[in-house]
Order: structure tokens, then sequence, then C-alpha cells
């Protein structure tokens, strides 16, 4: 949910600041602080050189995209980037299956979130038939071997598992079909995934025995609570990475020189966006106050 959406004008709770979960006013309090732990880490990761890489798997409609968009609100996207891979190209088909995603993977410095990752090979690529069952088997072999090599290099590999019940699955997923802001969140492989969900299942089962390895072990967030999720996931992550405060450097305004007699040209040599802004003044009820700035 984004962070005020569940309250009224005057902050009288609405529908989802119910019994056992948090208030919208706890959860922006909360995830604003660690959001500033994240510029924490970030600037860690700049100063140290160290490299951290962040997978998000799950179910679709599991709240990946969401808490991934709250952990890079206030980023530099120049130190920490997303990543999500379309469809591999013919060409990607024939190298080796890691390939492309070692391609994406961070220097030093930097910062990489996986929006789904090489997993796929265990998840959908399996379930829907997109790989052979040889394919599948050398994936779950190498993938262990793999990630211990990523870690053996010195990045900070974390795994991140979102879990979503099938009732609150098809609940958002019904609330995308009626939502023309989301409704191109709901493609015809999530519809599929809907009606084979015992299937994902036996694969995340599956996949958990092969990959949840001592040196990078999968950690499970329970994510029917979307709000719950974002914080939980995030204060997780801050939790297993050493970083520290770095002081950044002190920056002062100078003074701004004299002028040296420059003009502006006339503005109707200029072409300007209309104020469409404008327009919504009329509309507003009758005295309403207009926000300033």
């Amino acid at each position: 949910m984004v962070p005020g959406k569940n309250r009224t004008k005057g902050g009288t709770p609405k529908a989802g600041d119910g019994p056992g979960r948090l208030s919208s006013a706890a959860y922006e309090k909360e995830l604003l602080r660690l959001q500033i732990e994240l510029v924490k880490l970030q600037e860690w990761v700049r100063a140290t050189g160290e490299r951290l890489v962040v997978l998000f798997e799950g179910r679709d409609a599991a709240g990946k995209g969401g808490t991934i968009k709250r952990v890079t609100e206030h980023l530099n996207p120049r130190i920490a980037r997303i990543v999500a891979l379309p469809v591999p190209t013919e060409r990607e088909r024939t190298q080796w299956y890691f390939q492309r995603y070692a391609e994406q993977l961070p220097a030093g410095g930097e910062i990489v979130l996986f929006d789904r990752s090489w997993y796929n090979r265990a998840g959908v690529e399996h379930v829907m038939g997109f790989c052979t069952p040889d394919e599948y088997r050398r994936f779950l072999h190498q993938c262990p071997i793999f990630e211990r090599m990523l870690t053996e290099d010195g990045i900070l590999l974390r795994k991140y598992w979102f879990s979503v019940s099938d009732a609150e699955q098809e609940r958002r997923f019904r609330k995308r079909l009626s939502d023309p802001t989301r409704r191109w969140k709901l493609s015809a492989m999530d519809v599929e995934s809907f009606t084979r969900w015992e299937a994902y299942s036996r694969a995340k089962d599956e996949m958990f025995v092969h990959t949840d390895i001592t040196e990078a072990p999968w950690y499970v967030v329970e994510s029917d609570d979307k709000r719950a999720a974002r914080i939980n996931m995030i204060a997780h992550l801050l939790s297993t990475v050493p970083y520290g405060q770095v002081e950044p450097p002190l920056v002062q305004l100078p003074p701004r020189p004299s002028s040296t007699g420059y003009q502006r040209p006339p503005r109707d040599l200029q072409s300007y966006v209309p104020d469409y802004a404008a327009t919504l003044l009329d509309r507003s009820p009758p005295g309403a106050a207009h926000p300033q700035g």
C-alpha cells in the first residue's frame, strides 16, 4: 500500500488499519526510519567498495515490486539499480544459463536488486515447460555452485522469498482487474500461474531443498500484510549487513556573484507547457484551500 493511502485527511483509520495490522502512521514512521538507514547502507557500500546483491522472488502478486519501490525510493540510482530482465533472446538461449545474470552483477560500490532472478528456471520455466528436464536438473546442481562462487568472491548475496496465501493472491488479482493503473500487472502468465498453485508450491519446495545453502540462505517474508512485509524485509536486510555511518563531505553554498547585466529573453520567444493545473483550480470545492508550492 502506498503510504497514507489507508487514512483519511484527519488521520482517522480506514479499512486495513485493523487489529493486528500496522496503522498507516506507525508504518510510515518506521518506513522512513528504515529508508534513512538504507541511505546510510548505500553510502557505506559506495565508500567501502562492497558489492551487494538482493534477490526478490515469490509468487505473482506477492508484493515484491512494492517492496523494491520502497527500498529504492531514496537511493541513488547510480549506486542502487533494479534488474528486471525480459524474456531471453534467441542468442541468450544458447548461452550458459547464468551468463546474462552474471553480466548484471555489481562492481565495487554498487547495489543490484533483482526483481526475479536466475531462479526463473526453478519456478516459471520448470512449471510452464519452458526448459527441458535436463536443463532444470542442471540448474539445481549448478545454482549452489554459482552462488558459492559469488560469495567466495566477496559479494554480499541476500535472497528473499515473498510468501502469499492463495486467498490473498486471488484478492490482489481481482483488484488489479478493476484498477486501470494496475491492470497491466495481470498478464496471461499470471493467470496461468493462478491455475497451477500446487505445481508452483512443489517447485518452490524443491528449489529450497537444493539452494537453501549456508553461504546464501533463503529468507521467507510473510507477505499477506504488505506493510508488515516491507518493514520486515528491509529491517532484516539492514541487520545482515555490517554497514556503518559514513560522514558525507561538508558542502556549503557560496554566495551568488553580483549580476553582470544578464537579461532573460522575452518569454514569447519560447514554447511553454500549458498551465493545465490552473484549470483544476476551478474544479475545487468552494472554500477549499489551495496548497502552496
